[in-house]
């Protein structure tokens, strides 16, 4: 697992939906005003969409680039890695906002636009710090192989795409494209499998792109439980066995990390949880961009237990600004 590119250009290249992230603060009786389940992720259509946002306009509002991929990207640019974004926005202002607050981000923007409307996830943070998600696709489900920059992909040392992607069957053989040509580039391949239900969904569809191209794989404990039907360090094992890299995240009790046969327990830093909207996709960035830096595997799940533990402890998703390597006390 440590015979990554040496000569690449860009750390980490993200493959995901580019939805502009709206983060709203309220109550739960907001949400039942709404008709969202609490806790959930409902996708809605463009004109749903408008409705909420028209009934939220007078609610203070972050808004800011995300979705899974696009997140751990940058996360990988907090650190000062370099990062690449590959995803499709909509000719409109949201679409020039994504694009721009990318790059200012250090995160370089490959970014296709259609005349769909750019896709965002209203997120929804209760006082529990509960997230609920209303979600409208839009633009990034037309993204498509003419999207995808063959040099880049090949002048990455690991390419990081997630799941959702592999489930309408456009987007999963864009995937598949992406996938072929960092296979014969000698670039690495890493997969969020990112939700229970959609393991359910499609759980052929991962067990074979797992077995057959999968470099490293993340899960939380209930996705680890949907793929292996096993728990915990029995999960971890199944998955290190399809892939050889693997990675259950156990929420507060830490994570798991195991590669090349050697299995890891990575505490948590303590921290003031706030929102653990991105915690997720932080933690991924921190263990990639230490495999890109050499570090072993276990000294990559402890940066990226450092990364997590900095994103949950604020509303946003993503951090603002360069954050110390050093501070996570790796030596």
């Amino acid at each position: 697992m440590y015979d990554l590119k040496k000569d690449a250009l860009y750390d980490i290249t993200g493959i995901g939906s580019a939805l502009l992230d709206f983060t709203i603060e309220v109550d739960d009786a907001m949400l039942r005003r709404l008709g969202l389940e609490k806790g959930g992720m409902q996708l809605i259509d463009e004109t749903r969409s408008r409705e909420i946002l028209n009934d939220l306009r007078d609610y203070p509002m972050e808004v800011s680039p995300g979705g899974s991929a696009a997140n751990t990207v940058a996360g990988v640019s907090n650190f000062g890695g370099r990062g690449l974004f590959i995803g499709k926005v909509g000719r409109d202002s949201h679409g020039e906002r994504y694009i721009l607050d990318t790059e200012k981000s250090g995160v370089r923007a490959r970014l296709g636009q259609n005349d769909h409307m750019t896709g965002h996830a209203i997120t929804f943070i209760t006082p529990d710090g509960e997230r609920t998600f209303a979600t409208h696709l839009g633009a990034a489900q037309k993204l498509s192989r003419d999207d995808i920059p063959a040099d880049d992909i090949r002048n990455s040392r690991i390419i990081h795409i997630e799941g959702y992607l592999f489930e309408p069957s456009g987007l999963r053989d864009v995937c598949m494209y992406a996938i072929e040509i960092a296979k014969s580039a000698g670039v690495k391949v890493s997969i969020d499998l990112s939700d229970p239900g959609l393991i359910t969904r499609i759980h052929g569809v991962f067990s074979e792109v797992v077995k057959k191209y999968a470099d490293i794989v993340f899960v939380n404990e209930d996705e680890a439980r949907s793929f292996t039907g096993k728990e915990q360090e029995k999960a971890l094992d199944h998955i290190h066995e399809m892939c050889g890299f693997a990675v259950v995240k156990l929420g507060q009790r830490g994570s798991l990390v195991k590669s090349r046969g050697v299995s890891h327990v990575i505490p948590v830093y303590r921290a003031d949880v706030v929102n653990t909207n991105g915690a997720g996709d932080m933690y991924a960035g921190g263990l990639l961009y230490g495999l890109s830096l050499g570090l072993s595997p276990e000294q990559s799940g402890r940066l990226a237990s450092y990364a997590s533990s900095l994103v949950i402890s604020q509303v946003a998703a993503r951090i603002k600004g360069k954050i110390d390597i050093s501070s996570a006390g790796l030596a």
